[in-house]
Formats: structure tokens, sequence, C-alpha cells
């Protein structure tokens, strides 16, 4: 997720935070870009069950703003691994 946020809380304390909700295995907070009064940084967050609409609450409690969900993954628990697919344009001048 693409997220706006305040300096404060750091985002090691925002992960803490994030890691306890129900249904999240494990958060990862990429700081992106910082500005005077605010923070861009890209979160990553894992789990079987995780419930969006807490999350952004959370988030939202934070200071911070999702700005976007870039990528999202689901399927059954098992031994394949959903990988994502290369992207290759149509237009063979866009390779």
């Amino acid at each position: 997720m693409d997220v706006l946020k305040p300096h404060k809380p750091g985002i090691v304390a925002l992960s803490r935070e994030i890691s306890t909700l129900p249904g999240i295995t494990g958060c990862n907070i990429t700081l992106i870009e910082i500005d005077k009064k605010v923070e861009n940084v890209k979160i990553t967050v894992e789990g079987s069950d995780i419930n969006f609409e807490k999350l952004n609450a959370l988030v939202e409690d934070n200071g911070g703003t999702i700005h976007s969900v870039d990528k999202v993954s689901a399927g059954k628990k098992g031994p394949k691994i959903v990988e994502e697919a290369e992207y290759l344009p149509r237009n063979p001048s866009l390779r």
C-alpha cells in the first residue's frame, strides 16, 4: 500500500501496531520519501485473513492515508505460491 503519514509514529512503532491486528502475520514498511511534515511509505502486510477496514482504520488513527493498494495476492494455502506475472505491452515499441 502507498501511504502518506506524519513523522510520528515512526515506521517501527507503526509496523509493530499493524502486526498486532488479527489475521496479520507480518508487516514491512519502507520509507519512500520524506518531506517537512509527512512521509510517503510503502506498507506490505501478510496474513491469512486480513481485514482491510481494520487496517485502514489503524492507519487513519495514526494520522495516515492509504493512497493506493498496488498489489494483492489471494488463494488457498498450499505448496504453490502465486507469483507476479511479467507484463509485456502489446505494442513492441513499448517493450
